[in-house]
């Protein structure tokens, strides 16, 4: 990968893994955006202050790049009204600047199915934040096909891994394992989930980003091997030599919640991915890039703990 300006917006989980990503590949000269202007940690790396839903800022900021990464969101009890400007404003950045638009994005937009998730799946999510996803995927690869930027679209499943605390595999279960706490989940620990190591997410994003052949499609990034939750949940216990408690919380007890809790009412539109197998398939990436490596969940389980640990080191100094 040639060192040109790489913009990478958003500095959280998904945004440091790629950073640090790009670095391994030669990458120099990288541009980190927040809203904050300060990034503690990011030596010999430019930190922007910068709203992208301002689109003349993210012009700006965009200016002369030749990557650029939609790694920003807003917090997810806002999403239906501020990610679609946060998005427009980083699609107009990057056609500006004629520059490539790869967007890290979930999985929502299909909504329930009962089948493996492909690409080709239609959108048909119910829930609020199921339709803003779709809508803003929709309007960035119909933005690539009318030729007014050059984009990809790289998907995960439900990450984990280093700087991931809000997340269903975050804080509430390495943090809560590593200080000897009962684990928060939902729904059914039995069945088959995908699950995404952070890193193999920044792996594949770059990986986007370095390939033409990438543009004006949309792909789900490979992860390791699908097991179950209770499975994943015993790789942490046993990483930490504990015999873990976990709390599973059912449907109905989340639609309690939600009466009372704005952020269970959002998990409850969500919930389905928890209650039967919830699968993804990356054959398309495979096939298409072929030799891109996973990180075995025990591996990944022993760096994130390994990230916990230093965290809770440094907070007791």
């Amino acid at each position: 990968m040639n060192n040109n300006t790489h913009v990478i917006f958003g500095t959280g989980p998904v945004g440091m893994a790629l950073l640090r990503e790009l670095k391994l590949r030669g990458v120099q000269d990288i541009r980190m955006v927040n809203r904050s202007g300060r990034l503690p940690g990011a030596d010999k790396v430019q930190v922007i202050q910068g709203d992208a839903s301002q689109v003349s800022k993210a012009i700006e900021i965009c200016k002369d790049a030749s990557v650029i990464y939609h790694c920003a969101q807003p917090g997810y009890l806002n999403w239906p009204k501020q990610f679609p400007a946060i998005t427009k404003g980083i699609l107009e950045g990057a056609a500006a600047a004629n520059a490539k638009l790869i967007y890290a994005d979930n999985l929502y937009m299909y909504g329930s199915v009962d089948t493996p998730l492909k690409e080709s799946l239609p959108y048909r999510a119910e829930g609020s934040k199921g339709i803003t996803r779709a809508k803003m995927a929709e309007e960035l690869m119909n933005a690539h096909k009318n030729g007014k930027v050059r984009a990809a679209i790289g998907r995960a499943s439900d990450f984990y891994g280093p700087g991931v605390l809000q997340s269903f595999m975050g804080e509430r279960v390495f943090g809560f394992a590593l200080n000897g706490k009962p684990v928060d989940m939902l729904g059914n620990l039995d069945v088959l989930h995908t699950y995404t190591y952070i890193d193999d997410f920044a792996r594949g994003l770059a990986t986007l980003g370095q390939e033409d052949r990438a543009l004006g499609e949309v792909w789900h990034i490979p992860s390791a091997e699908t097991i179950t939750t209770r499975q994943l949940l015993q790789l942490v216990f046993d990483e930490l030599g504990t015999n873990g408690k976990v709390r599973a919380s059912s449907r109905s007890v989340v639609s309690i919640l939600s009466m009372f809790h704005p952020m269970m009412k959002e998990i409850k539109e969500i919930f389905y991915e928890f209650e039967r197998p919830f699968i993804v398939d990356h054959s398309k990436f495979a096939g298409e890039f072929g030799g891109h490596l996973t990180t075995p969940h025990k591996e990944a389980v022993r760096q994130t703990i390994h990230w916990y640990r230093s965290m809770r080191n440094v907070g007791n100094k």
